[in-house]
C-alpha cells in the first residue's frame, strides 16, 4: 500500500562502521576496538554543532522530515484504532482519516485485481497514488498543526511496524551522517583517515598473528588426533587377536579334550603342560595391553598438557595485546595532549613574534630615520665648519692686508717727515 512517504536517500550504516569478521577466540581485540571506535565516534557526533545558517538549515529540515515519517508510520496504526481515537482527533482529521483508509483500500483492490500490460488499470493506479500522496500530505498537514496532538499520539501509538522503524533509523542514521560530513573539515577526515588506516593495519597484523597461532593449534591438535588413531587401531588389532587367540585356546581344548577322552592317560600331563604355557601367553599378552593402555594414557595425558601450554599462552598472548593497545591509547593521548599544549603554545610565540617584528620594524625605521637626520646634520655642520673656516680666513687676510696697509701708510708718513727735517 503506497503511504505517500517522501522520497529519501538511504545511507546503509555498514559505510560508517569497520566491520570485522570473527575467526576464534583472537578476534575479541579487533570487535573490541571496532566498538570502542563506535563509541568514540558517537562522542564525537554528541559534540558536534552547527556553526552555520546553512548547516542549521539543512539538520531542521532533516529532522522535521523525521517527525513527519514517524507520524506517517502511525497513520496506519491510528486508522486501525479510530474509535479510540476519534474524541482525542476531532471531526476534520478522522474525516481525513477516513478518506485516506478508502483510498488505501481502493489502492490495495487495484493492485491485487491488476494486470500487466494494461494501460487503462495503469494510468488509474497512478490518479489513485497522485490521491493517496494527496490524502497523506493533507492529514500530516492537520496533525502538525497540532503539536500536543503529535506528542500525544506518539505515547498512545507507540507500536510501530518493523520495515517503517527500520527505515526511520536508517534516515536518523542519514541525518547524523550527514551532521558529520558538514561540520567536518577535509584536514579532519584526512586525519581520520590516517588514524583508522593505523588501527586497521595493527589489528590486521595482530589477526594474522592470532590466525598463525591457531592454525599452529589445529596442527598440534590433528597430529594428536592421528597419533591417537593409530594407538586405537592397534588397540583394535591387539582386542582382536585376543579373540582369535582365545577362541583358538577354546578349539584346542576342545580337540585335547577329543583326544583326551581317547588318549587320557598317555597325553594327561602334555594336555596340562599345554593348558599351563597358554595361560602364561595369554596372561604375558594381557600385562602387555594393559602397559600398552598406560602408555597411551601417559602420552594422551601429555598432548593434553600441551594442548592446555597452548591455548594459555593464546590467552596471555591476547591479554599483552590488550594491555598493550591500552598503553598506545594511553600514550597516543598523552601526545596529542602534548602535541595540542605546543600547538598552543607555538600560536602564541607566533603572536608575540609577530608584534615583535612589527616593533622591530617600527624601531629599525625610526633609527634610519635618526640616522639619517644625523648624516643630514653632520653634512650641515660639515658645510658651515667649511663655510666658517673659509670665512674666518677670508677676514684674517682682510685684517691682515689692513694692517699691512695700514704700515704703510705710517711709514710713507715718517719718510716724508724725514726728509722735510734734512732740508
Amino acid at each position: 500500500m503506497a503511504t505517500g512517504y517522501p522520497a529519501v536517500l538511504q545511507v546503509p550504516s555498514q559505510g560508517l562502521k569497520q566491520r570485522n569478521k570473527p575467526l576464534g577466540k583472537g578476534t575479541a581485540t579487533p570487535e573490541k576496538a571496532t566498538i570502542t571506535l563506535g563509541a568514540m565516534k558517537m562522542l564525537d557526533l554528541c559534540r558536534l554543532k552547527p556553526d552555520c545558517i546553512e548547516t542549521e538549515r539543512i539538520i531542521t529540515v532533516l529532522d522535521e522530515t523525521i517527525a513527519k515519517l514517524e507520524l506517517s508510520s502511525l497513520i496506519p496504526l491510528i486508522i486501525d484504532s479510530l474509535d479510540r481515537f476519534a474524541d482525542m482527533l476531532g471531526p476534520e482529521i478522522t474525516n481525513s482519516l477516513i478518506e485516506h483508509q478508502k483510498l488505501s483500500h481502493e489502492m490495495g483492490h487495484l493492485l491485487a485485481s491488476s494486470e500487466e500490460g494494461d494501460p487503462l488499470r495503469a494510468e488509474e493506479q497512478c490518479l489513485l497514488e497522485q490521491r493517496l500522496k494527496c490524502s497523506v500530505r493533507n492529514v500530516l498537514r492537520l496533525l502538525l498543526a497540532n503539536p500536543s496532538l503529535c506528542q500525544a499520539l506518539k505515547y498512545e501509538a507507540w507500536a510501530r511496524e518493523s520495515p517503517a522503524e527500520a527505515f526511520i533509523k536508517a534516515f536518523g542514521e542519514f541525518r547524523n551522517f550527514i551532521l558529520e560530513r558538514l561540520l567536518t573539515s577535509p584536514v579532519e577526515e584526512e586525519e581520520k583517515i590516517q588514524f583508522m588506516e593505523g588501527i586497521s593495519l595493527q589489528i590486521k597484523k595482530n589477526t594474522e598473528a592470532i590466525t598463525a597461532l591457531q592454525a599452529e593449534l589445529a596442527a598440534a591438535i590433528w597430529t594428536q588426533e592421528e597419533e591417537v588413531h593409530k594407538k586405537d587401531n592397534v588397540i583394535k588389532d591387539l582386542k582382536t587377536s585376543m579373540q582369535d587367540l582365545t577362541k583358538d585356546c577354546k578349539d584346542g581344548i576342545q580337540q585335547i579334550k577329543q583326544e583326551g577322552e581317547k588318549q587320557q592317560k598317555e597325553e594327561l600331563h602334555a594336555s596340562q603342560a599345554r593348558c599351563a604355557r597358554l595361560q602364561q601367553d595369554v596372561q604375558q599378552l594381557r600385562a602387555q595391553l594393559d602397559a600398552l593402555v598406560l602408555e597411551h594414557r601417559a602420552s594422551e595425558l601429555a598432548l593434553r598438557k600441551r594442548k592446555c601450554r597452548v591455548e594459555m599462552e593464546i590467552v596471555n598472548w591476547i591479554q599483552k595485546y590488550d594491555t598493550d593497545m591500552g598503553e598506545k591509547q594511553a600514550e597516543y593521548e598523552e601526545v596529542h595532549a602534548a602535541y595540542a599544549e605546543e600547538k598552543a603554545q607555538l600560536s602564541l610565540l607566533m603572536e608575540k613574534h609577530t608584534v615583535l617584528l612589527q616593533e622591530y620594524s617600527q624601531i629599525d625605521e625610526e633609527r634610519r630615520i635618526c640616522q639619517n637626520k644625523k648624516e643630514q646634520a653632520l653634512k650641515e655642520l660639515t658645510t658651515m665648519t667649511l663655510a666658517a673656516t673659509r670665512i674666518q680666513a677670508f677676514w684674517r687676510g682682510y685684517l691682515v692686508r689692513s694692517l699691512f696697509k695700514s704700515k704703510k701708510k705710517k711709514t710713507k708718513k715718517g719718510k716724508g717727515k724725514s726728509k722735510k727735517t734734512k732740508k
